[in-house]
């Protein structure tokens, strides 16, 4: 039920390769994961670590109420929320997600939900914020059309703005706020438009052999960091449109730190861990092992999945060799919460990852 608390499933060991505290802060027998790379998991003041957990038997989120060692605190109840969509507000206290096609507000101390809108028989993505929380976008999928949602957090001049292909991961600019990047998928991916629909146009020409993924802003700097899977963790300049290498690695899931001057990543194929890179040098350290078991078939590949990709997935799930999970994009690109997926606290000083090492996927975190 809503509001219902459990006790801390806290448990704290040392990194085995780096030595690194790292709290494994749920143990249901469940999938737990933290929100998403893209949005921090801790509340701004670090007292409130949220995550999803379906321990409930599908989505809901929770709270560790005191972090590392607080109670734990069911906030939602009900239909399943979009288990990667919750992002929190900068004054800690709201929380916004998404159900289904509606985008709602959570008041974290009553507990009280307001929905801010709703597209009735469409699916939204995760949400995120924009100009310190006034505005709001998500991915949206609705009667055979594709494209993003923005709008006020208040509820207000919500609009859809039609693309011709899969979106995700529409994300504000730091400091132009009118403005939305996002992803088109597959190639090319990476676009903008202004939140009132105007502008549209895609910011770097590539085709499916250049398996651009995960790009999001460089911290303040304003431009965008993003990866060439499997080969390099690269920076676009939002004005110029200049491409520079910040390293050749396997850098897979990426978030910059506020200033932009590092770049947390976790790593696959071969998996070596989670690792912070240095924008300047291009030199990084290990923070500490994901043993996350890192599923999706594409991620051995260096191109986006086409449609014999697919048709392939549901050929070996007929045949057996996929039985234990649901033939969906999932089954190229993996099951997310079998992905790390790290982000940083507010104050940079620990990180919050997902990894099913222990058999079923829990919420960890690592101090820096």
């Amino acid at each position: 039920m809503k509001g219902d608390r459990f006790p801390s499933e806290l448990t704290e060991s040392r990194d085995r390769a780096t030595g690194a505290l790292v709290r494994q802060l749920t143990a249901h027998p469940s999938i737990n994961h933290p929100t998403y790379f893209l949005q921090s998991s801790f509340t701004p003041d670090g007292a409130a670590l949220l995550f999803t957990s379906y321990r409930t038997g599908q989505a809901q989120l929770f709270e560790i109420d005191g972090y590392p060692d607080g109670e734990i605190r069911q906030l939602t109840a009900g239909p399943a929320i979009h288990p990667f969509s919750p992002a929190i507000h900068p004054d800690g206290a709201t929380v916004f997600f998404v159900r289904g096609g509606s985008i709602w507000a959570l008041d974290r101390r009553s507990l009280e939900e307001r929905q801010i809108v709703e597209y009735a028989g469409g699916q939204l993505g995760e949400c995120s914020l924009g100009a310190g929380g006034e505005w709001l976008t998500a991915a949206i999928k609705i009667d055979g059309r594709n494209g993003i949602v923005t709008g006020r957090s208040d509820g207000s001049g919500w609009r859809m703005i039609p693309f011709p292909r899969t979106v995700i991961h529409p994300q504000f600019h730091p400091f132009e706020p009118e403005w939305v990047a996002f992803s088109g998928d597959p190639a090319p991916r990476m676009h903008r438009v202004r939140r009132d629909g105007t502008g549209l146009e895609c910011l770097y020409e590539h085709g499916n052999d250049e398996f651009v993924v995960h790009e999001t802003f460089l911290g303040h700097t304003g431009d965008i960091v993003y990866t060439v899977w499997p080969r390099a963790l690269r920076r676009m300049d939002w004005t110029t449109r200049e491409h520079r290498t910040i390293r050749n690695c396997n850098a897979w899931h990426i978030t910059p730190n506020r200033a932009g001057s590092e770049v947390l990543c976790d790593t696959n194929h071969p998996d070596e861990g989670i690792f912070l890179v240095d924008v300047a040098t291009g030199g990084w350290r290990q923070v500490c092992l994901s043993e996350a078991t890192n599923q999706g078939s594409q991620w051995k590949t260096s191109r986006y999945a086409l449609a014999e990709d697919f048709a392939r997935a549901r050929s070996d799930a007929k045949s057996g060799a996929l039985s234990w999970m649901e033939v969906t994009t999932d089954t190229v690109y993996g099951p997310q919460w079998t992905h790390p997926h790290p982000s940083f606290s507010h104050d940079e000083r620990r990180i919050a990852f997902a990894s099913d090492r222990s058999g079923h996927t829990q919420v960890y975190t690592a101090e820096l």
